[in-house]
């Protein structure tokens, strides 16, 4: 069998059908192709051996030939033939062939394309329920609900008590995000980025939503605290065939720029907001009334974190600051990180995804998105230069946008 690149398939496709219009014709004893070996070695060797491979493997001839055998030699790099017409019987079989093979193409290629609308209309017209059980002021939460709002995908949401986490006693992954997919039978996403990966790659391709879950495999590891974690190794790749990454990132650089700064939101961004929201205990008090707000807790509860909560959490924030060796004033490490995203997406991109949004512009608008209202927000927006690129995301969340 042979086996060439994707891109390769409308050419092979057009060789084995001029090798069966060969094979029909019988041009050169038999429809063999032995015949146009000398025709195709003008071709050079990669072409030629597609077109003898394909030629030798047709089927038998339906007649025996009525053409006289072309018979080709080199002389300075022209050809002659002995008979004119032969020639032409040639040329219309080339062509007949790579007819066939863009014909092939294209029906393979259009029949991906409404797979994957099959897809997008089931996941957007209900028949495909998606829940998500959160915390509201949690990044990696606020992550997940910028993807869902961009890709206009409906979801039910379902806010966690984070003290008794009764809403998700059904499940052993005990952390939040978690997103339920249920089209007749129900799929438990864990992680806020595989559950965006997942998604994504489910609205681009035409697998099923198991088939994708099953490339993203939990694998328990130990952490530098000797703690058992539940990581997720490829956790930023989509599960995408040649064709469809092609359609997505215009380069390979692009994917890999992207996949870089969707890591980096998880690993530096989003340790930079709790140090920040907790600052002082005035930032810490509002913080958590705006936590007690947006969050499920009852009257006893909602005073309890408050009050002890605010008081624990500034404590907390001056540890986190330690453990990720932050600069004394916070702020600075906040300022810069938003700076560095700035440049990351440069003078002349809208967004890093160019004219649209990608991964790594709504992980970002995620993580940032919770501390608004607070002190922490109007800081950042006053002392740095993100605040025309987040403007820009909040547009495109909350606006009609078609999908990637």
């Amino acid at each position: 069998r042979l086996v060439v690149p994707q891109r390769m398939t409308g050419v092979v496709m057009g060789a084995a059908g001029t090798g069966r219009c060969l094979s029909f014709l019988g041009v050169s004893g038999g429809g063999s192709g032995l015949g146009v070996r000398a025709y195709m070695s003008q071709l050079g060797a990669p072409a030629s051996h597609l077109v003898h491979r394909a030629a030798e493997r047709s089927s038998q001839p339906l007649a025996k030939a009525t053409y006289p055998a072309v018979r080709g030699y080199r002389t300075g790099g022209w050809w002659r033939e002995s008979d004119r017409s032969s020639r032409k019987v040639l040329g219309l079989v080339f062509v007949l062939g790579g007819s066939l093979g863009v014909f092939q193409a294209l029906k393979s290629s259009l029949g991906e394309q409404r797979a994957e609308e099959k897809q997008q209309q089931q996941a957007e017209d209900g028949s495909f329920r998606l829940t998500l059980y959160q915390y509201k002021t949690c990044p990696f939460c606020s992550k997940v609900r910028a993807f869902l709002d961009y890709y206009r995908l409906p979801h039910e949401i379902v806010e966690v008590n984070p003290v008794m986490r009764g809403e998700i006693k059904f499940s052993s992954y005990r952390k939040v995000p978690i997103l339920i997919a249920d089209s007749g039978s129900s799929l438990q996403l864990n992680d806020s980025s595989v559950i965006i990966s997942v998604m994504k790659s489910f609205l681009t391709s035409n697998k099923s939503l198991e088939e994708i879950l099953s490339y993203y495999p939990s694998m328990k590891a130990v952490n530098d605290k000797g703690k058992e974690v539940v990581e997720y190794n490829n956790k930023y790749w989509l599960m995408l065939d040649e064709r469809e990454t092609e359609r997505i990132y215009p380069t390979k650089e692009s994917r890999v720029e992207e996949m870089k700064w969707r890591r980096w939101a998880d690993d530096w961004l989003v340790h930079l907001i709790s140090p920040n929201v907790y600052r002082t205990p005035h930032e810490a008090l509002a913080s958590f009334d705006y936590i007690v707000r947006e969050g499920n807790f009852g009257t006893v509860e909602g005073l309890f974190a408050k009050y002890v909560g605010a008081v624990a959490m500034f404590i907390i924030g001056k540890r986190l600051k330690s453990r990720h060796h932050l600069q004394d004033d916070v702020r600075q490490d906040l300022y810069s990180a938003a700076n560095d995203w700035v440049a990351a997406v440069g003078k002349h991109r809208k967004f890093m995804g160019g004219s649209q949004p990608n991964l790594a512009d709504l992980a970002v608008y995620g993580v940032l998105r919770v501390m608004e209202g607070l002190e922490s927000f109007n800081d950042m927006m006053n002392n740095t230069k993100i605040k025309p690129w987040y403007e820009r995301m909040a547009t495109a969340v909350y606006s009609p946008v078609d999908s990637q």
